[in-house]
């Protein structure tokens, strides 16, 4: 009697494999996650006759290749310019980011360039909600436009059939967990569900040289569903990153085949839908004009791009254990940023809470931060307010050492862009142009740098 194949499993979150079930994967640790996913037995594959000769790469032409842009200026960024015909761009993030949302405008605004054009229209597929869901969005955020085309399937073949009669210039797919093929068994959104839907997406957007953006659902641990392979097949993908607290989302770009990977698009989350931020700075920073103690700005780098962040700093005195609260920055490193102004400065900090905090929901657990984390407590600390456009940038060493940072030449530009007149920084190594209205401090440790813009002997 022939053998039977022995049953395979997969986990439907990270693709690994066993030969019996078991409860727990092995692969990314959780429960109750393995399918059953039988893999049909290899064959050997036949030679056939190429479409079309290979020839010279020096002979290939670039015309189908060049970039198409999709109007959302802040998206363009992270892409590298636009769309690339026949790329498979795949945005991931977390529930109710926004993800939806900004697909959605940049289906309106590709349709309107389309129809400007004189190309074919955007083609929206939605698998998580009805036509007239959609319908009641579109209209709120003002992407309502004749010539983007609205289907709402779930099945990949009908797709696929809307694909070959509308034959659009865009294609949109919301989302490629809850496409399923009849094809293939398993669950909705399991793994061989997903490795069939997004083969099929990318094979049916190279042959087309057809633009195809792909929403990706994130597990608990924020990574993207699915298997691996999701990431490896797909030309773009795009984190859509922000905190449901705030209006602020960010979109970096993790892969990237046709640009820059260290590019970072900035939006705003509004009732009346999605805006990109050319300068975001306002979202970062208060009232500048208020002389307050306890804040301090800094100049972040996201991939390339440079952006503003004030710290807050409170220090008052502890009723108990003394507390350690941030919000925005990073526990561990103001924890040493704490200890090093106890034990360099000799400021009495381990008798006081101390709460530290970002403006408006940014981040900044880069180590250039340090210094605007020390200056901010330090000036809490002496109830005493920094000098009127101050900026610190570098990080702060056990030693109490300013230590040189990256980007510098960048983050000196955007303080003289916002307007600061002092930049508080370690002593230079390269040659840096130094703006035009600020003026740079070069301090060699943040006992230097407080000295520069408070009075030490008043703490």
């Amino acid at each position: 009697m022939a053998k039977t194949p022995p049953t395979t499993y997969l986990c439907t979150d990270c693709g690994w494999s066993a030969t019996k079930w078991v409860g727990r994967c092995g692969g990314c640790g959780g429960w109750g996650t393995l399918e059953v996913a039988d893999a049909p037995a290899p064959q050997a594959a036949a030679a056939l006759a190429p479409a079309c000769p290979a020839q010279p790469i020096t002979e290939v032409t670039t015309v189908a290749s060049k970039k198409q842009a999709t109007g959302v200026d802040e998206l363009d960024r992270v892409l590298g310019g636009g769309l690339v015909p026949g790329a498979v761009i795949l945005l991931a993030g977390e529930p109710g980011v926004g993800k939806s949302t900004l697909l959605l405008d940049v289906a309106a605004r590709a349709a309107a360039r389309a129809q400007a054009d004189g190309a074919a229209p955007v083609l929206y597929v939605t698998g998580e909600e009805s036509a007239s869901q959609v319908r009641l969005r579109a209209e709120r955020i003002g992407a309502l436009h004749p010539h983007l085309h609205l289907a709402a399937e779930s099945d990949l073949a009908r797709i696929l059939g809307h694909v070959t009669q509308t034959k659009p210039s865009v294609l949109i797919v919301d989302s490629v967990q809850t496409i399923a093929s009849a094809e293939v068994d398993g669950s909705v959104g399991g793994v061989a569900q997903v490795k069939a839907v997004s083969s099929a997406l990318v094979s049916t957007a190279k042959s087309l040289n057809l633009p195809t953006l792909v929403v990706g659902h994130v597990n608990k641990e924020g990574s993207i569903a699915g298997p691996r392979v999701l990431e490896h097949l797909v030309d773009v993908v795009l984190q859509f990153e922000g905190d449901r607290h705030s209006r602020l989302r960010l979109v970096r770009a993790v892969k990237n085949r046709y640009g820059a990977t260290d590019e970072v698009g900035c939006f705003e989350l509004l009732d009346s839908g999605i805006e990109g931020l050319a300068d975001p700075s306002g979202l970062f920073l208060s009232a500048r004009n208020l002389a307050v103690p306890g804040t301090c700005v800094t100049i972040t780098l996201e991939g390339r791009r440079p952006m503003p962040v004030e710290v807050q700093g409170l220090v008052v005195p502890a009723s108990g254990r003394p507390a350690r609260t941030v919000s925005g920055v990073d526990y561990s490193r103001t924890q040493m940023t704490v200890a090093v102004l106890q034990s360099r400065l000799g400021l009495d900090l381990d008798k006081r809470d101390v709460f530290v905090s970002t403006v408006g929901g940014a981040r900044a657990s880069e180590p250039a931060a340090d210094g605007a984390t020390a200056l901010a407590l330090a000036s809490a600390y002496m109830d005493l307010p920094l000098a009127p456009g101050v900026a610190c940038l570098g990080e702060v060493s056990l030693t109490g050492e300013l230590r040189p940072i990256t980007g510098l030449q960048q983050r000196l530009n955007e303080a003289a862009r916002l307007g600061f007149t002092v930049a508080i920084a370690p002593p230079r190594s390269e040659k840096i142009a130094v703006p035009k209205g600020l003026e740079v401090r070069e301090c060699s440790d943040i006992v230097e740098a407080i000295r520069s813009v408070l009075p030490l002997d008043a703490a």
